[in-house]
């Protein structure tokens, strides 16, 4: 069983970060106290420096890296690099936070990292994996673990280390519901047990609020704007606060009204289609058949590891299926109707299909925003003025105008699913593939970019979402496709 921690203290008096090259500060004058075994949601919108701020704890800023800081920030009354033996910090992606090939070796990683005795390690593993009740033993290769699963285990790496300051950084956004309300209920029990200061980010409020004690609200340079035990802040600043973005309960954005747009046509069809990625026995995805049409909004839904991302990637051109085919329909690319799509040069593809992956990071080329969204017309033949008049609409649109200059990877979890879906939709293509559109968004980011892609297909768009949402399927969706069990 793993021990209870010593909870760690937080102070921030006047506090702020500055990203090298912004002119923006990421987050200032911060000022806050969060008391040793305090549970708080820290919520605010999106590129508010949430997770600037847990960074910061964590000791993970370099300040060779640029920029500037100014005010103070304490654990412990220890500077956070002096201190990164009583924090543990859990990623938004598990998959970034395992980074080796058997699950056991994985959670001792952190332990052989701090130096802990090689007697004392594989305790701590063990006791950490019963913690996070992972399903499999020391040896199970990661690579074949589900999202859940992963994070589970990404839990029990951070555990292991039996911080005195556990932080979350929304640990259920990339989970199917049954598997974000399992994780959920681990944390309940693993945070009962520990003891330690909890400071959690998670956009799902509501099924939140059981975690915590106390909600902090910060907004960018506006510090701290609402903070108490969660039914006062919501009661006395609910409607403030979804105003300004944050996720609120009981505040739902309105769904846009569905119009009547152009006729039907059918962009690709997905014929008996089956994948199987490399050094795997069984396929990802089998015998699925569905058609993509104009003007509609298709949303494939399933849990964890049952394929969707992998039948985006096929409609998209960017797999060729094992068996079946995927080809294109007359509306899609005119003379080249029932060509297999995958057989498309690039420059072909990019003009008639965008897609979005789900790790946003994984197709950012430029080195900067603005340049990112002109790649994509550029190689697309469209000329230069009008790539740059559909630039700027499209950062105006979605809320990253002041961000122009900055490097993408120096955007926020948030900020980068706008910018992949941006990058998307400025080479104008006819049909739309995007992988978990709504990852990280605040309240007013996902209600505009509802918005904006019903427009989209109203006006003729073909719009494939792979989502767990289920609010944005109900609300933008004409069909659903479930991939595997039911």
């Amino acid at each position: 069983m793993l021990p209870a921690a010593r909870p760690a203290r937080i102070e921030a008096r006047g506090w702020g970060v500055r990203h090298p090259g912004r002119e923006r500060w990421a987050v200032r004058g911060l000022d806050l106290t969060i008391d040793a075994g305090e549970r708080v949601l820290l919520l605010g919108p999106s590129g508010a420096g949430k997770s600037t701020f847990l960074t910061a704890l964590a000791g993970l800023r370099d300040p060779a890296t640029g920029g500037e800081v100014e005010g103070s920030l304490l654990i412990d009354g220890l500077d956070p690099r002096e201190a990164r033996d009583r924090t543990g910090l859990m990623f938004q992606d598990p998959e970034s936070q395992l980074v080796l090939g058997r699950a056991g070796d994985d959670v001792a990683f952190g332990l052989e990292n701090r130096c802990v005795p090689a007697d004392a390690i594989w305790g701590r593993v063990d006791a950490a994996l019963a913690a996070v009740d992972f399903p499999y033993g020391r040896d199970r290769p990661t690579h074949a673990l589900s999202g859940g699963e992963q994070q589970r285990l990404a839990l029990a790496g951070t555990l292991a280390l039996q911080p005195g300051l556990l932080m979350l950084d929304e640990p259920t956004a990339n989970l199917d519901p049954e598997g974000a309300a399992e994780v959920r209920s681990v944390l309940a029990r693993v945070v009962e047990r520990l003891g330690a200061t909890l400071l959690l980010v998670e956009h799902r409020v509501d099924e939140s609020l059981a975690l915590v004690e106390r909600v902090v609200v910060i907004d960018g340079e506006a510090g701290v704007i609402a903070d108490g035990p969660p039914g006062e802040v919501f009661r006395e600043h609910g409607v403030r606060l979804a105003r300004a973005g944050v996720w609120v309960p009981d505040h739902p954005p309105a769904a846009p009204p569905r119009r009547q747009g152009p006729a039907v046509e059918t962009l690709v069809l997905v014929e008996h289609a089956g994948f199987r990625y490399p050094g795997m026995t069984e396929d990802a995805v089998a015998e699925i058949d569905v058609a993509v049409r104009s003007a509609e909004a298709l949303a494939i839904t399933g849990p964890n590891g049952s394929g969707k991302s992998t039948l985006g990637l096929l409609i998209a051109g960017l797999l060729r299926p094992r068996l079946g085919r995927v080809i294109a329909g007359e509306a899609l690319f005119a003379g080249h109707g029932r060509e297999p799509i995958a057989d498309w040069r690039p420059r072909d593809l990019v003009r008639r299909i965008g897609t979005v992956f789900q790790d946003p990071e994984h197709q950012f080329l430029a080195p900067t925003v603005r340049d990112e969204l002109l790649l994509g017309p550029r190689r697309a033949g469209v000329a230069e003025a009008e790539a740059r008049r559909r630039a700027d609409e499209l950062m105006e649109r979605l809320r990253l105008a002041h961000l122009g200059a900055a490097n993408p990877f120096t955007l926020s979890g948030g900020e980068q699913r706008r910018l992949s879906v941006a990058t998307a939709l400025a080479s104008a293509p006819a049909l739309l593939v995007l992988d978990e559109p709504t990852f990280g968004q605040d309240r007013r980011t996902w209600a505009e970019l509802l918005a904006l892609l019903a427009a989209l297909r109203d006006s003729g768009r073909g719009i494939v979402f792979v989502t767990h949402d289920r609010p944005f399927a109900h609300a933008l969706a004409d069909r659903t496709f479930r991939v595997g069990p039911s």
